[in-house]
């Protein structure tokens, strides 16, 4: 487990943002380099995590996205950033997949915007609950998002599972649990939540099954 802590991390998705962030980061030796496009950038949560492979790091955010502007450096919509053909190295699209509604056509712009074997790092959920509506649009499967990169002009490198079955159950658990009536108990929801997905957490050590993963991160590489 790193010690990353990413800024939206809560009671009722700890264990999916440590996964998360664990996975990033053994991932960003290897794949993360020069001049990074964060798109969907939000907060710009990984910008400690990836500074020591990048140079620069560029956020693009939506005009209209319900996170703060204060870290974004370019306002616009991922179909169309306005920023010159084959520039950066990298290109990070975390959870932002299924919030558009053509995400072949982000994964497109994001294969212009990449230099000639420049990599992109993504993350899409495959069993979550619905949010940030009415703009919440879809679930990926490993297969999916092979075939959405694959289409966009990607050869794809990895597509790693963030987890398995009881991990998925327990973040489940816990979110259902908020939405009970005991939820009038904020400190009994949390404790339930945070034990829910720790016990998810330690089964999936012994018995891991990522036939239900919660989500998946996907390296791949723009085709010369």
């Amino acid at each position: 487990m790193t010690a990353f802590r990413h800024p939206d991390t809560h009671p009722w998705n700890e264990t999916a943002h440590t996964a998360l962030n664990n996975a990033f980061a053994s991932l960003a030796p290897a794949h993360v380099t020069g001049r990074l496009l964060d798109v969907g950038c939000g907060l710009k949560p990984y910008g400690a995590m990836f500074a020591p492979y990048v140079t620069e790091h560029v956020g693009v955010d939506h005009p209209d996205s319900p996170h703060s502007a204060a870290h974004v450096d370019v306002s616009a919509t991922a179909y169309d950033i306005p920023l010159p053909d084959a520039t950066f190295d990298t290109v990070l699209l975390s959870e932002v997949l299924e919030h558009l509604e053509e995400p072949e056509a982000a994964l497109r712009e994001c294969f212009r915007l990449l230099k000639p074997g420049g990599k992109i790092l993504l993350s899409a959920p495959m069993v979550w609950t619905l949010h940030e509506e009415p703009r919440d649009f879809y679930r990926f499967t490993p297969h999916g998002l092979r075939h959405l990169l694959h289409s966009a002009g990607f050869s794809v490198i990895e597509v790693v599972p963030l987890g398995g079955q009881w991990l998925t159950l327990g973040l489940m658990f816990g979110y259902a649990v908020g939405q009970t009536p005991l939820r009038r108990w904020p400190r009994v929801v949390s404790a339930t939540q945070l034990a829910s997905q720790r016990l998810g957490a330690w089964l999936n050590e012994r018995n891991y099954c990522p036939w239900l993963s919660h989500g998946h991160v996907a390296v791949a590489q723009r085709r010369v």
